[in-house]
């Protein structure tokens, strides 16, 4: 029988998988926290997550709705504040973080700060800005990006340089300083992507299910590299479908219901 599964659990399922045993990880609310809560109950049982808001290592009984909910609190290692999480991320203490954001490059970098209009000063929209993503960017080891995949999101070039991927191509990052590697991948609901080791360019891992290359073409603002070989993203597993409706998420708090 083959399993029925939406965009969202592609999605976590895809990211959780990015996430290896023994990494502390830095999540925020949403399909990232769904994902590392999946690792946890999986492959990464000694994966220890951390949050924005100080908490560290939950145990979390159910999902939360927010960095700080005492969902979190009530089980966690330690219970600090936000400047003692960055300072451990400061300190490459960090594996691992996983990043959103409203527009993204062909090099990772993110836009989650203006779009459009006359810069950043006067923009179409104004977003909420960095939170802690550059940080992660800048200071853990590595970090994944995870986005709906459009024209929209998927630019040449991002409208303002809210958190830095690989900035303009091989050699950036170290001459800005940076100490973290960059951007190991980025998940869609189209597929799975990587970076090509050369260029830093993006470039395209695997297609979900059902997906083909000219609806992920049609949906990226620019080239994007295809490899000869492009594989289909292995699909969730029955366990891991029934760890995410029946124990993770089974109100739908972050996983949407319809089917894809």
């Amino acid at each position: 029988m083959v399993n029925v599964f939406t965009s969202d659990e592609m999605m976590t399922v895809a990211t959780s998988r990015f996430i290896h045993e023994g990494q502390t990880v830095f999540i925020g609310t949403g399909l990232p926290m769904v994902a590392g809560y999946l690792a946890k109950a999986t492959h990464a049982p000694n994966v220890t997550l951390m949050f924005e808001s100080g908490v560290l290592a939950p145990e979390p009984r159910s999902i939360a709705r927010a960095v700080g909910d005492p969902r979190l609190q009530s089980t966690a290692r330690r219970v600090s504040g936000m400047l003692d999480a960055l300072l451990l991320l400061q300190g490459g203490n960090v594996h691992f973080g996983v990043l959103g954001g409203a527009q993204v490059d062909a090099y990772g970098n993110i836009n989650s700060s203006a779009v459009g209009g006359d810069g950043y000063h006067r923009p179409a929209t104004r977003l909420g800005g960095s939170g802690g993503a550059n940080d992660i960017a800048s200071a853990a080891r590595e970090f994944l990006i995870v986005v709906r995949h459009n024209r929209r999101t998927f630019v040449e070039k991002v409208d303002h340089l809210t958190t830095p991927g690989y900035i303009t191509g091989p050699g950036s990052r170290e001459a800005a300083g940076l100490r973290g590697r960059g951007p190991v991948g980025v998940v869609t609901d189209l597929g799975v992507f990587g970076f090509d080791d050369e260029t830093k360019r993006m470039t395209a891992t695997s297609l979900h299910p059902g997906v083909q290359w000219e609806q992920v073409a049609a949906a990226t603002g620019f080239n994007l590299d295809r490899p000869t070989t492009l594989p289909t993203t292995e699909v969730p597993s029955t366990i891991e479908l029934n760890l995410l409706r029946h124990q993770i998420d089974p109100e739908g708090v972050y996983l949407k219901a319809e089917k894809s």
